[in-house]
């Protein structure tokens, strides 16, 4: 053996030696310097068990990403991921997390949708036209699109209108035409079946109105003629009181005229058959002047001296069966005394005898009686004195 091979078995021993001789204390101070070793051996082997490498995918956008997240919850809360109650989270919020794991998240995106003229807000997931058609159920082969199919609708959302396509019966001219339209109004889906409103034609339902499907609608073939028409229009009554006039009179100091009205009817025929006329203008040829009539206010007196005495009731039960508005069978005389209108006129009545109260007669038959006697009356007026 050499001398080298024997120095190095000698410095091993020697080591050995050194360490067997190793005092308490020298021991202690190494015993934390393991404990720290093994504990950091152990804390890398929890590390390692606790990373799991997971997928998310946001929109259809993948990626993978390592996580010490528990469940679906904790990793969208360190994602900084805002879910609202139109998002779609799949697995669960608050499934447990393993590493292989995929979480899904598809936001929710607001559509203004305009269907078949109805309109009303609608949520989709999907991030194109197509997809939130088909989503939300809408048929659209054949459709009208205010938005290419392939657009992406934002998270902000987006206005879509759509008209799907519709079966639709006219009957024009005594055929009928069916026609498959997407159409906004009846006249466009009219056009389309190679038919047109002429002059004043027109549709069994508003030609601007949304077309529904299965529906059938009558075109209207309307011509017609005018006619003019010359209507009086009465005039008015009106009364103003006359203090000069006995209570109960009624004097006419202005007679009324009517006026005239031209009144323009049509008188259509739709799909050769005609129809009642109807009113289409009103022109007023000159307006009717009102009638004015006087009223008397003053209380007329009922005593004539000279004649007050007398049986004036049985003179006019003679006369005119006691009726004051009785008129002869000529028209010439009139009222319980018979007068004629000059005779009236004569003693202060105005208008008619027959029209004024039965006390002013009366009055005015005592009146007469003053002046002629019993005269006037020459048959019955001996009952003026029983």
């Amino acid at each position: 053996m050499s001398a080298s091979q024997s120095g190095q078995r000698v410095g091993r021993g020697r080591g050995r030696r050194r360490r067997a001789t190793d005092t308490p204390e020298q021991l202690r101070r190494l015993l934390p310097r393991a404990l720290v070793v093994a504990f950091l051996a152990g804390g890398t082997t929890a590390f390692v068990a606790h990373d799991k490498a997971v997928k998310l995918s946001i929109d259809g956008d993948p990626r993978t990403l390592h996580t010490f997240a528990d469940d679906v919850d904790e990793l969208l809360g360190d994602q900084k991921l805002d879910i609202g109650r139109h998002d779609i989270v799949a697995p669960t919020p608050g499934t447990d997390l393993a590493s292989g794991d995929e979480i899904v998240v598809r936001h929710g995106r607001p559509v203004m949708l305009t269907l078949d003229g109805q309109r009303r807000q609608v949520w989709t997931t999907a991030d194109t036209v197509a997809g939130a058609l088909h989503q939300l159920g809408v048929r659209a082969e054949g459709a009208y699109l205010s938005a290419a199919r392939s657009q992406h609708i934002a998270r902000h959302g987006l206005e879509l209108h759509v008209r799907t396509e519709r079966a639709l019966v006219f009957v024009a001219d005594g055929r009928e035409y069916h026609v498959r339209t997407n159409a906004a109004t009846v006249r466009e889906a009219l056009a389309q079946a190679g038919l047109a409103l002429r002059d004043r034609d027109t549709t069994s339902v508003p030609p601007d109105s949304f077309p529904r499907d299965g529906q059938t609608v009558s075109v209207l073939r309307i011509t017609g003629t005018t006619e003019v028409h010359e209507q009086p229009v009465p005039f008015r009554t009106v009364k103003r009181p006359d203090p000069a006039l006995p209570r109960g009179t009624e004097v006419v100091v202005r007679p009324g005229v009517p006026g005239l009205r031209r009144v323009t009817y049509r008188r259509d025929t739709v799909n050769g058959v005609r129809r009642k006329p109807h009113k289409v203008a009103v022109e007023t040829v000159h307006r009717p002047s009102p009638q004015i009539i006087h009223v008397g206010t003053q209380a007329l007196p009922t005593s004539v001296g000279g004649a007050d005495g007398l049986a004036w009731q049985a003179l006019a039960q003679c006369e005119a069966g006691g009726r004051p508005d009785a008129v002869d069978a000529s028209g010439t005389y009139g009222g319980l005394y018979q007068f004629d209108v000059g005779t009236w006129h004569g003693l202060g009545g105005a208008g008619r005898p027959q029209d004024a109260p039965a006390d002013e007669q009366t009055f005015r038959a005592k009146k007469l009686y003053v002046t002629r006697g019993a005269s006037p009356w020459p048959v019955c007026g001996r009952k003026l004195h029983g």
